[in-house]
């Protein structure tokens, strides 16, 4: 796969098996999202991986916020489920610095960046991925859990793995109204 075709046909794959990336291209990953834009060289990004039985470590975290929330048993047992949707999950934090040059957002952005770019080297490797966010990624208590400070934001959780079914390629999005010349 080309770079134009990469970017020109991004996709995400919900339906995720084994195998998940190998080292080898889970390495290629990491070096893909070490080139996301980063102001100063902060590196306000932080990976934390979850793989095997370690997926399980985060259902019981996602099990215990959805307690911690009220929801319905029902859905405490489905949150307990979720990582095991995936060979791999790969929560991505927004460790943020202060930075008298670097604002805030713009860390944010380039954690944002640097998940879209381990999400398109695991396309170009043939795996697949799916960025997925949710009022996990807003919890207070899987924040604490994972470790991350109340300054830190869960960007993300990436689920990677092997596609169970070709990528299905979403339609092209017409810009032009959202596209403004400066006269």
């Amino acid at each position: 796969m080309d770079a134009l075709e990469l970017l020109t046909t991004r996709s995400s794959m919900p339906r995720l098996i084994e195998p998940g990336p190998t080292n080898e291209q889970f390495n290629l990953m990491l070096k893909a999202a070490a080139r996301a834009p980063d102001h100063m060289a902060l590196m306000p990004y932080h990976f934390i991986v979850f793989k095997e039985e370690q997926r399980q470590q985060l259902g019981q975290i996602f099990q215990r916020a959805a307690v911690e929330q009220g929801q319905a048993e029902a859905q405490c047992v489905q949150a307990s489920q979720l990582p095991l949707r995936a060979p791999m999950v790969i929560t991505v934090a927004m460790k943020y610095q202060p930075h008298d040059k670097v604002p805030r957002d713009e860390q944010l952005a380039s954690a944002a960046c640097a998940t879209l770019l381990l999400q398109q080297a695991a396309f170009s490797q043939g795996l697949g991925a799916i960025w997925r966010t949710g009022w996990y990624a807003e919890s207070s208590f899987v924040k604490e859990e994972l470790g991350l400070d109340e300054h830190d934001v869960i960007v993300g959780f990436l689920y990677v793995g092997t596609p169970a079914v070709p990528t299905p390629i979403k339609p092209n999005k017409e810009l032009n109204d959202k596209v403004q010349f400066w006269q």
